[in-house]
């Protein structure tokens, strides 16, 4: 009798609603728009603090799972008239309690999602009214504090995932900023080297020019010589001075749609090479340039604009992603007031291929 009773209480508990008119949203997309941007509920500095974290709490855990004390109930409930009996059916629904309410908290932690804590705890929360409502004749329920570790537990666990998420985008960012300052370094140097041997040619000649009395051709030569001792020191600047760059203006309309800009910066001699790969296999067609500013400190300059336009992101959660809802107008206005140095500016997008696409696209239900 015991046994069927433990079995009708397992099954009650299997198939027990959340509470009356409660609804737990499942649809993540749906949570994670509701809950918006995440936020930490224990802030730590890494995700290897987190794992430490996660490792003392789960000890805790496991230290009021061994006392006993992570279900409470009555301890004078008699069964067929025995007191020893009544504990020993309290026990055993206890011991059937606790292991389907950690079944339910171990699945909340396997199935967490990056912002979808909030569907998590109500699922826990169920639970715990649930084994509330099954065991009132016992009055077991579980105990406050093991339920506030748990709790504690899935907040770690969202948390240490965000962590992992921010440090591996980080890093991927970081590699990508240290190959495009390689790429930079190693253009300068290659243009340095080009011309210094054409210095020395031009040098050579002259000599021979004045050697030979053609004071004319030898000082046309000169005239020459000095510009290229100018775009020696220009380039010898750039590779001195680490913030130098340019800040661009680009937009990709087949991709993103009408008014989103990407701006960013790039220490490349030509900066359009660096915006010919950012157009890579990653999306359909190719950026185009809305404006380019060369400015000697491109890095203050980008925080700068990317800090007027910080309530126009297209994605708030990273912003390290350099996408906003403007025009290039807008973006040039800023520009032109901080450093004035227009290289070139272009209002609208030729977005050739998306033009001559989007009539043979097919038509949408």
């Amino acid at each position: 009798m015991l046994l069927r009773r433990i079995a009708q209480l397992e099954a009650a508990l299997a198939t027990a609603p959340a509470g009356a008119g409660d609804v737990i949203e499942l649809n993540d997309q749906r949570v994670l728009q509701d809950v918006g941007i995440y936020r930490y509920h224990h802030p730590l500095e890494d995700a290897a603090a987190y794992k430490d974290q996660l490792r003392e709490l789960e000890a805790q855990i496991d230290s009021v799972v061994k006392a006993g004390q992570a279900v409470l109930a009555a301890d004078l409930f008699t069964f067929d008239g025995s007191l020893a009996k009544g504990r020993k059916m309290v026990g055993d629904l206890s011991k059937l309690m606790l292991r389907a309410y950690n079944a339910e908290a171990d699945n909340c932690v396997r199935s967490l999602r990056s912002g979808n804590i909030s569907t998590a705890k109500k699922r826990l929360e169920a639970a715990v009214k649930a084994i509330e409502k099954l065991g009132v004749i016992m009055e077991m329920r579980v105990n406050t504090a093991y339920h506030a570790l748990r709790l504690a537990e899935l907040e770690l666990t969202a948390d240490f995932q965000m962590k992992v998420q921010e440090e591996r985008e980080r890093a991927r960012e970081e590699r990508e900023l240290l190959r495009e300052q390689r790429r930079a370094e190693q253009e300068l140097a290659a243009e340095r080297e080009r011309l210094e041997k054409e210095r020395t040619h031009y040098v050579t000649v002259l000599e021979s020019l004045r050697a030979k009395g053609d004071d004319a051709a030898a000082d046309e030569l000169a005239s020459r010589l000095a510009d290229i001792d100018q775009a020696i020191e220009a380039n010898d600047y750039r590779i001195a001075n680490i913030r130098a760059g340019y800040v661009y203006v680009i937009s990709n309309v087949g991709a993103f749609g009408p008014n989103v800009v990407k701006i960013g910066m790039t220490r490349r001699l030509e900066p359009r090479d660096r915006i010919r790969e950012l157009g890579d296999a990653s999306v359909p067609f190719r950026y185009d340039v809305h404006a380019l500013f060369f400015s000697e400190d491109a890095i203050s300059l980008e925080g700068e604009v990317h800090k007027a336009f910080a309530g126009r992101r297209v994605n708030f959660v990273n912003e390290r992603r350099e996408f906003f809802f403007a025009t290039p107008a807008e973006v040039r206005d800023l520009l032109a007031e901080k450093v004035g140095g227009l290289l070139e500016f272009a209002e609208s997008p030729e977005a050739l291929e998306y033009f001559q696409s989007r009539g043979r696209w097919p038509q949408q239900p």
